[in-house]
């Protein structure tokens, strides 16, 4: 079984940055992909930036935060950060933390492992 632990988040003014985290537990051998969704009231949970275990593939980002967000990972600590900088009005939503094995995908149908989720709200 695998369980992810979400912490950071919160409150911020728009311009600022915050840093989630996420930790996994668990047995999920060495090829998988972690990442970050997120879902504001009434809309559906999307895709914001991904991970591969493998170091021959490029993080991906969802168009609306490339440049502002960055994704990494430490694999000792099994843990993926995602560092979010500039942040707007539009990036308040809950923001889920996702595993799965093998491939990185977009879809979030595809990711057996989620976290609770965690809060960011930009105000201006």
């Amino acid at each position: 079984q695998v369980q992810l632990v979400e912490s950071g988040g919160g409150s911020v003014q728009t311009g600022g940055s915050l840093r989630v985290s996420c930790a996994a537990f668990g047995y999920f051998g060495s090829y998988f992909c972690m990442g970050w969704f997120r879902q504001a009231p009434g809309k559906e949970r999307v895709r914001v930036a991904l991970i591969s275990s493998s170091t021959y593939t490029t993080a991906d980002y969802a168009d609306s935060v490339k440049g502002r967000f960055t994704i990494s990972r430490d694999n000792v600590k099994n843990t993926v950060y995602l560092q979010m900088r500039s942040l707007e009005l539009e990036d308040t939503a809950m923001y889920y933390c996702a595993l799965r094995f093998g491939d990185c995908s977009t879809d979030t149908r595809l990711f057996r492992y989620w976290g609770q989720g965690t809060q960011v709200t930009v105000s201006s």
